[in-house]
């Protein structure tokens, strides 16, 4: 559905702001996933993006939990730059433990499960390794929101790493697909605020099973529901991360 409306004429609507774009596909795809699991697991909790921009329950208990993000990317999906992915996260007692995300432009597959490795199309994924922030390529994302504060700390933050020095900074465009390649060793680091529990929810569980480390940005245990995410291919480049980067601009909770 997403490679069948990549190169196509969109019809692309804003959620709350100019920088929040949201398409037909997104909506489709979501209620594809969501009807399809439903009729398996009808006692299950259901979270995805769409549905919560409608108005639906954004609360994470203890009830098996499904995390979709139809259209991880939605920015990208809309300028045909592809990386684009479907972001599927299952959690259990509020834990990640199983998520595929699919790059649905250059097809694409990241599987993990916890406690059985993960895997890119098949073949097992291991992060870098590397130790150092300083051997480091860092993802990080402006996000959506233009807020003065937010918007300055963003910009504080890419200069303390350039000035750190990290080796560079890139940007994908995808929380999703920013955690794969951490995973898949192409870059050391990732970090966000301001992103959503159903971007990060897969993600976590794949870097994790491919020997990454994943964390608030203030170096304490990730909060899925907290909008702040770190992760990187080490626990001594995310502490060191951490030290380097400042994100204390507030933020409403997913679950607020």
């Amino acid at each position: 559905m997403i490679r069948d409306a990549f190169h196509k004429p969109k019809n692309v609507t804003e959620k709350g702001c100019s920088t929040d774009l949201v398409t037909e596909t997104d909506e489709a795809v979501e209620e594809m996933i969501i009807g399809e699991l439903k009729q398996r697991f009808p006692s299950h909790n259901f979270i995805g993006e769409e549905s919560v921009a409608a108005g639906a329950n954004c609360k994470l208990d203890e009830r098996p939990t499904w995390m979709i993000d139809p259209v991880d990317g939605t920015t990208n999906f809309v300028h045909r730059f592809p990386y684009v992915a479907v972001s599927i996260g299952f959690l259990v007692k509020k834990e990640p433990v199983f998520g595929v995300i699919y790059n649905a432009p250059q097809d694409i597959m990241y599987t993990a499960r916890t406690g059985q490795g993960a895997f890119r199309d098949g073949q097992t994924m291991k992060a870098s390794g590397v130790q150092s922030l300083k051997q480091a390529i860092v993802l990080l994302e402006l996000g959506s929101s233009r807020e003065a504060e937010h918007l300055e700390e963003k910009v504080r933050n890419y200069h303390n790493l350039g000035k750190h020095p990290v080796h560079s900074i890139r940007s994908l465009g995808s929380a999703a697909l920013n955690m794969c390649a951490v995973a898949n060793g192409e870059s050391e680091a990732y970090c966000e605020t301001g992103m959503h529990c159903w971007d990060i929810a897969a993600g976590t569980v794949i870097l994790r099973e491919a020997g990454g480390f994943v964390c608030d940005p203030a170096a304490s245990p990730l909060d899925v529901m907290s909008r702040r995410c770190l992760a990187a291919c080490s626990e001594s480049v995310a502490k060191e991360l951490s030290g380097v980067v400042k994100c204390n601009a507030p933020l409403a909770r997913d679950d607020q």
